[in-house]
């Protein structure tokens, strides 16, 4: 049988995952598949973090492929499980795809929400490529929720880290939305900056622009008319062996679109048909609804401006009524995905609550012998590294068999309820812990609590027990505790050993005449 190193194995599994996340946006095709394998080595080495990390790259490739429901869906699932966990960076990257995925769907509202959550979990020592990239997706939220002044603020943050670090390809991924953000608000001298800044940029990418730089670039020539510098930059997409990378599902086809355009404003209405048709295909190959319905769009103005004005009027016709069935297909959609990530959401709901049924004591709604065996371990790991100490008592109800034998077990299953209320009522304090190792046996846990606090304590629970108005289900029988208690003073000790004192002094306890509380070595 191979021996498996864990600690080193979880070493260089977490360098691999950092490598696929440093990864830039035009490389995402390249990152599914060992993150598949990354996934199914952390399950093995039983590192649920490493797990999630992996799970998340899946997400960002899933959403950037266009497979909305599925990628949210995952995205959620990682989202809800960092919450619980307490994970911060992860908790920082979860809100990012979060924030891609409501953008997808159409809801910028929530997008923004995910979207400022993805920069505010970050920590303060997160690396500068992961914190620009964070800006850039709150930017971008910004930018769609109309807070245009503060969206500039952020992709300038954004750009200012990347430039520093030489992360080239993020620059070049800032410049094109910002460039693209320009051209839409029609600055014209402001675009033509942003792509010179691009060109430059790409000298130091080492790589030709990909459909989506070349399609922004485009779009900012038209704004001057230059209707021969687009087609120098968009003509190659028309042919098949073209060497233009389309980065994402739908840039190749915004390529041609904007060449059809640009023929069209030119007046070379025959090659606008060519670019058209060749978008109308990909559109149909590739299911591009929207880019469809756009294309109907161009078509008819094509129509129009070659006089064929009923069939400009017949194509605009069927350019709205594709546009109100994609309205229809969209919100359908929407409300598919947002059902995925709802049923994420209430699968971890369910999953946690038959958890913590799991760990909970069926009569008496107190921690079971499982969850303490799965708790007082990390407890001590944690007091260990914090040289702080934990007390243990175990308590013991004096003759319970008294009770069972002479009133009813009915009558015995009472008091152990009411034992088992007074005990989680001395556990409210700290983080304190009240759990039933089975019979009349119980145990509290003290975190950070020393040996003489804990004696007090105990002390108290003692005389409350003696002291509750047992009459009414009791008689003339009392019901007393024993108690024995113990204290690592530095959590290093193991659960047996810490145990088996504190069993020990309760051993002295009863010997010692019943109810009381004896603590110390024995």
């Amino acid at each position: 049988m191979t021996t498996i190193d864990a600690p080193a194995d979880r070493t260089a599994l977490a360098e691999v995952i950092a490598e696929l996340e440093s990864r830039s946006v035009s490389q995402f095709r390249t990152i599914q598949e060992p993150a598949v394998m990354a996934e199914l080595r952390a399950v093995e080495l039983g590192d649920a973090e490493l797990a999630h990390r992996a799970m998340l790259l899946q997400c960002s490739v899933l959403l950037r492929e266009g497979r909305s429901a599925e990628g949210g869906y995952r995205a959620r699932r990682v989202l809800d499980w960092a919450v619980l966990h307490d994970t911060p960076n992860l908790l920082a990257r979860a809100h990012r795809e979060m924030a891609i995925f409501h953008r997808q769907i159409g809801d910028l509202a929530d997008a923004l929400r995910h979207a400022v959550q993805c920069v505010a979990n970050l920590a303060d020592d997160a690396a500068p490529v992961l914190r620009a990239r964070h800006l850039v997706s709150l930017a971008v939220a910004l930018d769609e929720n109309g807070s245009a002044d503060e969206a500039h603020r952020r992709f300038g943050e954004a750009l200012d880290l990347a430039t520093a670090i030489g992360e080239f390809e993020l620059v070049l991924y800032i410049l094109n939305n910002v460039a693209y953000i320009a051209y839409e608000n029609d600055d014209e001298a402001g675009a033509r900056a942003l792509v010179a800044r691009m060109r430059e940029t790409l000298s130091h990418c080492g790589r030709a622009f990909t459909a989506n730089e070349l399609d922004t670039v485009a779009r900012v020539e038209m704004m001057s008319r230059r209707y021969g510098v687009v087609e120098e930059l968009l003509g190659p997409v028309l042919h098949e062996e073209s060497a233009v990378r389309g980065d994402e599902g739908d840039a190749l086809a915004e390529c041609l679109l904007t060449l059809a355009e640009a023929r069209r404003l030119d007046s070379r209405y025959p090659a606008s048909q060519v670019a058209l048709d060749a978008a109308f295909r990909m559109c149909e190959e590739r299911g591009l609804e929207t880019l469809r319905m756009r294309a109907h769009e161009e078509k008819a103005a094509l129509l129009a401006d070659t006089g064929r004005y009923r069939e400009a009027y017949e194509e605009y016709r069927t350019f709205h009524a594709v546009f109100a069935s994609l309205r229809s297909i969209q919100r359908e959609a929407r409300a598919h995905a947002l059902n995925t990530v709802f049923e994420a959401t209430e699968a971890r709901k369910d999953n946690e609550r038959f958890r913590e049924m799991a760990y909970r004591d069926a009569l008496t709604g107190l921690y079971n012998r499982r969850y303490l065996n799965e708790k007082l371990p990390a407890i001590l790991g944690s007091a260990r590294v914090d040289r702080r100490p934990v007390s243990l008592a175990i308590v013991d109800l004096d003759h319970f068999k008294r009770i069972n034998d002479t009133l009813s077990h009915s009558t015995g299953d009472a008091v152990l309820k009411q034992v088992s209320e007074l005990l989680a009522e001395a556990a409210t304090e700290d983080a304190s812990i009240a759990a039933r190792l089975g019979g009349e046996e119980f145990v509290l846990i003290l975190p950070g609590v020393g040996a003489d606090e804990a004696v007090r304590r105990c002390e108290r629970l003692r005389r409350r027990l003696q002291s509750y108005a047992w009459r009414p289900l009791t008689g003339d029988l009392a019901v007393t505790a024993s108690i024995g208690v113990t204290t690592s003073p530095r959590g290093d000790d193991t659960m047996p050993g810490l145990l088996a004192r504190a069993d020990e002094n309760l051993y002295a306890a009863k010997h010692g005449g019943r109810n009381q509380v004896v603590a110390g070595d024995y």
